[in-house]
């Protein structure tokens, strides 16, 4: 097997000359490529190793986006000042960097109006076409109509 560390030539090694090279330095014979030809080992503290790979899967963990998704419920029968306020909430949202997820719910009878609902979510969609840009166009989905948008790449 092939092996590499501090404090030691690297190069190809019997098993058990390996292992005792790892056994007077105090440190482990850890296996790092065993699919490689030779397989190849590294002399390392191995309880140092586990914390450093911890610790690079938390920084990567951290710098992964997270997708927030804000929702903003409207009826059909929703009046131009409400609108026009959860059209300002919206714009927020989408300036904050967060998925907006706007559905319309449809209660009892007012399901009849389907086209109502889909009129009010297009003309939100016009609205908002500065800030965002429509990930998923208003379909239904039982009562509610549901319609995402993401915000606009700066």
């Amino acid at each position: 097997m092939r092996v590499v560390g501090e404090n030691i030539q690297p190069g190809i090694y019997p098993i058990k000359e390996a292992l005792q090279l790892s056994q007077d330095q105090e440190l482990d014979l850890v296996e790092i490529s065993p699919t490689a030809n030779p397989p190849v080992c590294k002399i390392i503290d191995y309880k140092k190793f586990l914390y450093e790979q911890k610790k690079k899967q938390k920084e990567t963990k951290a710098k992964a986006a997270k997708v927030i998704v804000k929702e903003i419920r409207l009826s059909p029968n929703t009046d131009e000042h409400d609108f026009n306020f959860k059209l300002k909430h919206t714009i927020k949202f989408l300036e904050e960097g967060a998925k907006v997820k706007v559905d319309v719910f449809f209660k009892g009878r007012s399901i009849l109006y389907k086209e109502k609902g889909e009129i009010i979510l297009l003309k939100f969609a016009d609205a908002i076409i500065d800030y965002g840009k429509i990930e998923q166009l208003p379909r239904l989905e039982g009562k509610r109509m549901i319609m995402i948008i993401s915000p606009k790449k700066k």
